[in-house]
């Protein structure tokens, strides 16, 4: 039988469990589009994807791999760029296209070789130990898991070759 400070002890152990198990849920898994609408690194490309009308096409089922340009790498786009492609839905649509493979692919997966993307051009994986490389841009962070495939920021923003836009 146990006493009162035992059992006083025992209870505020439980109730301290108890809490800090409901602190560590996990968050509910989401959608590539709503993964990348909540990380605010990528506040600039969800607003594209936004624009370019593929937030549908992104929460669907997929499996879908996207190469998503960080806030900091759009910076380095001219800015000339970035407005006229704001005034070009379809290229826009081509450019961020580009960024998305219609595959789950995890870092470790990636093999060296070209890949087709959503927007139809290859673009070229490779992988050297824990670097992983989408044309010359580096994922900074690899393997964002949602429930249709996976997310993997990278430092720049990909451009397809002008005949596939």
């Amino acid at each position: 039988m146990l006493n009162r400070q035992q059992f006083l002890a025992h209870f505020l152990a439980c109730s301290a469990a108890i809490l800090l198990a409901g602190c560590a849920t996990p968050p509910s898994a989401v959608s590539v589009s709503d993964t990348i609408a909540r990380d605010p690194q990528l506040s600039t490309l969800n607003g594209l994807v936004r624009q370019a009308g593929l937030s549908d096409m992104l929460q669907g089922t997929g499996p879908y791999t996207v190469f998503a340009p960080s806030n900091e790498a759009f910076k380095a786009v001219p800015a000339k760029t970035l407005d006229e492609l704001g005034k070009d839905p379809a290229r826009l649509k081509a450019v961020l296209g580009y960024h998305v493979l219609p595959q789950r692919l995890a870092a470790a997966d990636v093999k060296p070789g070209n890949s087709k993307t959503a927007q139809g051009a290859n673009v070229a994986l490779s992988r050297a130990g824990a670097f992983v490389t989408v044309e010359d841009a580096m994922v900074q962070t690899p393997d964002i898991l949602a429930t249709n495939g996976v997310v993997h920021i990278v430092d720049r923003v990909l451009m397809p070759p002008a005949a596939a836009r």
